[in-house]
């Protein structure tokens, strides 16, 4: 740690006397005491005051400090959503130590490999899962301890219930942290190669929080709440803390399972006014009958990112919700913090005025610059690497200066996506690097060919992406799933469709037909899921055989 107790003073008389924050827990001290007896979260037929969740993370911050947690150690955290994964997250907080929270979906080896990632000295596991308090155990003999999560299971020293009973009467102030102190790893969903733990500061997420309320949900205030429909460990957690700062209440689906009805049900039951979610979860909500069941009036802000949202389903889901529709892109290393489309930037028509296929503009604070290979930043409309510099950036992966030193370049955090910006600095998003192939020797972005097939109106879901062809070296391949209720299309007819609409080299050379996209813990479609359902299929094998 850096000792700031004395600074020579620099030219011009300015003194830098300290780079200490707020600690991000004292936001509950902060709602407890203005408003102690609001609710502050709700979980099937249980809800708990502002009051009762202050009480409740000092009791469990006091227990982890009992059995050794202090500043800089993490707490590995594997949960499906409930309120004690909400309460450990500020409990690590105010002990100034690091939330390590899993996609609670992982297998227990993928699990076990991230406590030995992240050198987690704590492992608190929900009750559901002992096969993965096995494998992080014996993947970790330096781990102090584990507990259990939930009223499940029977393995590890205690549960979380009993910790908290035992310290019922604590009272932790808040550690001391400084700007660039960790708070939360935050691991990636590895689409190359291993998960990497993206270090996420008191500071930084100090001003994630601020810029959210700013950019994506202005005037949120106490009177409002807001619906869980994504694991807590990752974005919907940002979320969710967000909220924690308007004193807002969350809600929580009452089982991991995702009942749209039920949703619909919460939204109007508790006049619900924010949801944060991804495209395809939107879709479905939009195409579910309950939209037309229950009243989703008071929603004012529907938030999605993890992807671009295809064209046809934004206009589905503003005619079928309203204007409430905001975008923003991010991924988990900058938060969020690179772009917002904001609901009035959601034309429902496809006029000469509509900004079809952006994400948006620059977040408040965030600086977007369109890169070559060499760093060189080009001219609107010319496509290449999207990278970004401000206080949304993380502060590098943990334990891993190779990645690092790929990841930025002359401090510009290179997402690894690619796009071009317009005259008006409006970003598009042509796709993952990773996803572009190359098709005689003609460079071939599977989001453009995705948005044109997905104008067909049988069409509700695709993935394009680049399989071997011993001529052209790529083709591009097509995976669609047919819209509910939409008459059948033949894979000549879709061809027939798209040929006036893209040229004939970025054509797919082949349409599959599945019942359903593979998805990740996230809602999202990987290419290599995808991949890897071609090759179990022996798709892949066919193809090669046959040519294009």
């Amino acid at each position: 740690m850096t000792d700031h107790s004395a600074h020579a003073a620099p030219k011009g008389g300015l003194i830098r006397m300290s780079d200490r924050v707020m600690n991000l827990a004292y936001m509950l001290t902060q709602n407890a005491r203005r408003h102690g007896g609001r609710t502050g979260f709700v979980w099937g037929d249980r809800s708990f005051t502002w009051r009762e969740i202050e009480a409740k993370v000092n009791a469990l911050a006091a227990a982890l400090a009992a059995r050794g947690i202090a500043k800089g150690d993490r707490v590995l955290v594997h949960s499906k959503n409930c309120d004690e994964m909400f309460w450990s997250m500020f409990a690590a907080f105010r002990l100034g130590a690091v939330w390590v929270p899993t996609n609670f979906r992982l297998m227990p080896d993928e699990v076990a490999y991230l406590a030995t990632a992240s050198g987690a000295k704590g492992f608190l596991c929900h009750g559901d899962f002992p096969d993965h308090a096995t494998a992080v155990k014996e993947a970790s003999p330096a781990l102090a301890f584990i507990w259990r999560i939930g009223d499940t299971g029977s393995f590890g020293e205690r549960s979380l219930e009993e910790a908290i009973a035992a310290h019922a009467d604590a009272r932790i102030e808040e550690a001391r942290v400084d700007y660039n102190d960790p708070c939360w790893f935050f691991f990636t969903s590895g689409t190359t190669g291993r998960s990497k733990a993206a270090v996420l500061t008191h500071g930084q997420m100090a001003f994630v929080v601020t810029n959210h309320l700013a950019d994506l949900m202005p005037g949120t205030y106490e009177n409002d709440a807001s619906l869980v429909v994504a694991p807590l460990s990752h974005g919907a957690g940002v979320h969710q803390l967000v909220q924690a700062a308007r004193g807002v209440p969350t809600i929580l689906l009452p089982t991991e399972k995702f009942d749209i009805a039920e949703a619909y049900r919460l939204i109007e039951t508790h006049r619900v006014s924010n949801i944060f979610t991804v495209p395809t979860i939107l879709k479905m909500l939009v195409e579910h009958p309950a939209a037309d069941k229950y009243d989703h009036s008071s929603l004012r802000y529907v938030i999605y990112a993890g992807a671009p949202m295809y064209r046809e389903d934004q206009k589905a889901a503003i005619a079928k919700l309203g204007g409430v529709l905001v975008q923003y892109f991010g991924l988990g290393e900058v938060t969020g913090n690179i772009t917002v489309l904001p609901p009035a930037l959601h034309d429902p028509e496809d006029g000469p005025h509509a900004r079809i296929g952006t994400c948006g503009f620059e977040r408040t604070g965030m600086q977007v610059s369109i890169q070559d290979d060499n760093g060189r930043e080009l001219k609107p409309h010319e496509t290449g690497e999207i990278c970004v510099i401000g206080p949304g950036v993380f502060a590098g992966y943990y334990d891993n200066p190779e990645a690092n030193a790929k990841a930025f370049r002359d401090g510009w955090f290179r997402t690894g996506d690619l796009g071009h910006v317009d005259e008006e600095g409006f970003v598009y998003i042509t796709g993952r690097a990773s996803d572009m192939y190359i098709s005689g020797g003609s460079n071939i972005y599977p989001r453009e060919v995705e948005e044109k097939i997905l104008t067909h109106p049988a069409v509700g879901e695709v993935a394009v992406l680049g399989v071997p062809d011993p001529f052209w070296g790529e083709v591009g391949i097509a995976v669609c799933v047919a819209r509910e209720g939409a008459k059948p299309v033949s894979e000549a007819e879709l061809a027939a469709f798209l040929a006036p609409k893209v040229p004939r080299y970025k054509m797919p050379k082949r349409f599959f037909f599945w019942d359903a996209l593979p998805k990740s813990g996230y809602g999202k479609v990987p290419k290599r899921m995808v991949r890897d359902e071609l090759e179990a299929r022996g798709l892949l094998a066919d193809l090669a055989r046959t040519g294009s």
